[in-house]
């Protein structure tokens, strides 16, 4: 260091490049996910549970999840998880219109949004010509022996993904 000229531009440049990682260090923190969020970040459901015709309502990430096994009678359709040769709808409970909850109606099976008059079927596809733009959103999940492990994309999860049954 030959001058004080010199010296202040070398402090100045050192306070500038910590005070930099520091800024770098808080907005990565700000980043990440809360650690209550990391924690609430996968749902197990016991499907031995569920009984046929009536839907089950889980909370997944702070979303309700409607569970519905499905009985003879239903249609079957490429949106339904097969666990152990039985069928189930799974579903994010939020109708893709304006997200209010739909209620499931047992006499006509559907599920129907009181909001606009919005319905879907027992495989939560939106019956045409109502307000729903698109069918019940399927949450990511896994299949592990008679359970289902809602958060984690499993290969069933993905092969629906692969197939456009899943935006």
């Amino acid at each position: 260091m030959s001058t004080r000229r010199d010296f202040m531009g070398m402090a100045l440049g050192g306070f500038t490049a910590v005070g930099a990682i520091g800024g770098l260090y808080a907005a990565k923190r700000t980043w990440d996910p809360l650690p209550s969020v990391t924690a609430a970040g996968t749902t197990v459901v016991d499907l031995s549970q569920a009984k046929a015709g009536e839907p089950m309502t889980e909370k997944w990430r702070g979303k309700p999840i409607f569970v519905l096994k499905k009985t003879a009678d239903m249609p079957a359709h490429d949106r339904d998880v097969v666990v152990n040769g039985e069928r189930y709808h799974v579903s994010i409970a939020l109708c893709t219109h304006l997200g209010c909850i739909p209620a499931y109606q047992k006499t006509s099976k559907t599920f129907f949004c009181a909001c606009h008059g919005g319905m879907f079927d027992t495989s939560g596809t939106n019956l045409p010509g109502l307000p729903p733009p698109s069918p019940l959103e399927i949450p990511p999940f896994t299949i592990d022996g008679n359970t289902l492990v809602l958060g984690t994309e499993g290969p069933e999860y993905l092969e629906m993904k692969k197939n456009n049954l899943i935006a």
